[in-house]
């Protein structure tokens, strides 16, 4: 079992795909990330918050971009502007310490990594291609080719019940796609390839987590 030298996740950005070659000539598709540095923002302890996690931060800014709450909590750690803050959970053994940096050596080649990030959003669609619902009959004087047709009952509780399949935004959807493997580290560039693809687009968000 692959376990990452340190055992939490950490923020990067996608870059985009391309495809890289094996020993032996096979194509393997990859995505390449830039991910961190992340610099721990907080420590939490099961002693005094009830659970043990870190708190890191990815992607510098200017002071100017954050609220006057975000800036007291990172000025008070003493920590430079950061855009984005997540929290990640640690085991009762690992030891953290605000301001350590945290980068793309945290992982090792070959190693599972899950990856969690918002996915492309497609606009407005309808329910043959939102939830792959059967059309209606074309001919014959249907009327109903891609309607809904009916949504709710005639009688008790004569309502449409919340959760129904409809028509509406498809994508734009937080979503965590498991088990890829890490193919290839740069340190010097921060760069970490994986094998097959991840949510989103290039520039996309994403948190890598070592998978179970």
């Amino acid at each position: 079992m692959w376990r990452s030298i340190v055992a939490v996740g950490l923020l990067g950005n996608k870059i985009g795909m391309t495809q890289i070659f094996d020993e032996s000539g096979n194509i393997i598709p990859v995505t390449i990330l830039k991910v961190g540095p992340c610099v721990v923002t907080q420590v939490k302890t099961e002693a005094k918050d009830g659970y043990n996690s870190i708190q890191v931060g990815y992607g510098s800014v200017s002071s100017k971009k954050l609220t006057q709450p975000q800036l007291g909590h990172l000025e008070k750690s003493n920590i430079q502007p950061l855009r984005y803050l997540k929290e990640f959970r640690t085991a009762q053994d690992d030891e953290f310490e605000i301001g350590q940096v945290l980068n793309v050596d945290s992982f090792l080649p070959g190693q599972l990594v899950n990856i969690k990030g918002k996915n492309i959003g497609k606009g407005f669609s309808g329910l043959q291609k939102r939830h792959n619902f059967t059309r209606g009959p074309m001919t014959h004087g249907s009327k109903n080719h891609r309607a809904p047709g009916s949504i709710g009952m005639g009688t008790t509780p004569g309502r449409v019940l919340p959760g129904k399949k409809m028509a509406g935004q498809l994508g734009n959807k937080i979503m965590t796609v498991k088990k890829l493997k890490v193919i290839q580290i740069n340190s010097e560039e921060n760069i970490l390839v994986i094998k097959g693809s991840v949510p989103g687009k290039p520039g996309n968000l994403l948190s890598i987590v070592p998978s179970e």
